[in-house]
């Protein structure tokens, strides 16, 4: 592989990197509006739930009032039979046959609704059960993420702190060899001094015990003494 290719794939890999942090620094963001998304859609889905179960609640209704029309009708049919008129007593007939053309059709509509309430029901909860997961992963991830920000802030200080540490330490180390350097130019001054003044050497024949001044002892003294005449 020549060098522009290997530049050329390490700026793609630097590119792809890039991305996916950027990616991975909004994915909670991303999260967090999914999640306001996902609750619209719910209370959408709470408002056509609604709109069924008042359907339903209509039409079973509707089918209890078919239900009291038939039973009503078919009493009047009873009634006229029993009074002789059955002209009257078959139009109450078609009529109940009528209404229960209705009612069967009305019971259509009550089975449908009662359907897709059931159902929609289940979903909801469904629904409503997977976003509760979902946003208390959320939780625990961002939890999570504010736990491991807080360690690497310590670790980066702790590094930052060492860092400090071992350039104090290298100061430390650099006054100790300035006065080391600095107390040995004293001395070197001093012999130098000593030397040229003689007294260095001076004591070095004292300490080698050729020259020095001796205490004379007090017999010593005496005897001189008494030898002058």
């Amino acid at each position: 592989m020549s060098v522009w290719k290997k530049l050329f794939t390490a700026i793609k890999g630097g590119a792809t990197e890039a991305a996916e942090s950027v990616a991975d620094n909004q994915a909670l963001r991303i999260l967090d509006q999914e999640i306001r998304d996902a609750k619209e859609e719910l209370r959408r889905s709470d408002n056509a739930l609604v709109g069924i179960i008042a359907k339903r609640k209509l039409s079973a209704q509707k089918v209890a009032g078919f239900e009291s029309s038939i039973a009503e009708y078919e009493g009047h049919a009873r009634a006229a039979m029993e009074k002789g008129q059955q002209d009257l007593a078959l139009e109450c007939a078609t009529r109940v046959a009528a209404l229960r053309n209705e009612q069967d059709a009305e019971n259509t509509y009550l089975q449908q609704f009662t359907q897709s309430e059931k159902s929609l029901k289940t979903n909801i909860a469904q629904a409503k059960d997977k976003l509760r997961q979902l946003e208390q992963q959320v939780d625990v991830v961002k939890a999570n993420e504010s736990v491991q920000r807080a360690q690497a802030a310590v670790s980066n200080t702790n590094l930052g702190a060492n860092a400090k540490m071992h350039t104090a330490v290298e100061s430390l180390e650099r006054i100790k060899n300035r006065q080391q350097e600095r107390q040995a130019q004293f001395e070197a001054a001093t012999e130098l001094e000593q030397e040229q003044s003689g007294s260095s050497l001076d004591k070095k024949l004292s300490q080698a015990g050729i020259t020095g001044s001796q205490s004379a002892s007090a017999e010593d003294e005496l005897a001189r003494i008494l030898g002058k005449k």
